[in-house]
């Protein structure tokens, strides 16, 4: 099996953040907060900052890697590309809750979101909202927002899974909150 000598993967850091690399460690600062990363799972990988005439770059790099530890560059590239964007611009995902048969009332209680009447069901369904996430209920659409997409991601994941309908015919009740749309806030 053939090894590349050097697998490295750049990401440009805009003008308004900062990222601060102490070890394995990845630290991104921007306008719209701080987000922080341990890559110390990544054996062999190392991080670091560099400047060119370009202007300032993260560059994830490794040498004599095999097929696991090239992915895992671009991995670790890609993860610190979302931090960036989540610190400059943020994230939204957007819900649309669909019922046919029962009308679903939905309310964001403290750090949890209660769905109530989902199939006529008589105690509330709750899902998690993780921390440093917003949720606003708009009529039939919940918005999430926040600057870190893998909480922004769960918390969504937590609300479709809380609404998932066992032992029902999938095609007649198609009741549930659903994604729709995942972007960048700006």
């Amino acid at each position: 099996m053939a090894r590349t000598v050097w697998v490295h993967a750049t990401v440009n850091i805009p003008e308004n953040v900062t990222v601060e690399i102490e070890g394995s460690k990845v630290k991104v600062s921007g306008p719209k907060g701080t987000l922080e990363r341990d890559f110390s799972h990544a054996k062999g990988i190392r991080i670091r900052t560099i400047e060119d005439e370009e202007g300032k770059k993260v560059l994830v790099e490794t040498f004599f890697a095999n097929r696991k530890r090239k992915a895992l560059v671009n991995t670790i590239a890609a993860h610190i590309e979302n931090m960036i964007t989540g610190v400059t611009k943020g994230w939204r995902y957007k819900m649309k809750i669909v019922f046919s048969h029962f009308p679903i009332n939905v309310k964001v209680v403290g750090d949890t979101v209660e769905i109530h009447n989902f199939i006529g069901e008589k105690a509330p369904r709750k899902a998690k909202i993780l921390p440093g996430v917003k949720v606003q209920v708009k009529g039939k659409e919940l918005v999430i927002e926040g600057i870190d997409l893998e909480k922004v991601a769960q918390t969504a994941a937590n609300i479709e899974q809380a609404t998932k309908i066992k032992d029902f015919d999938r095609r007649v009740f198609m009741d549930g909150i659903y994604i729709y749309q995942r972007e960048v806030a700006a």
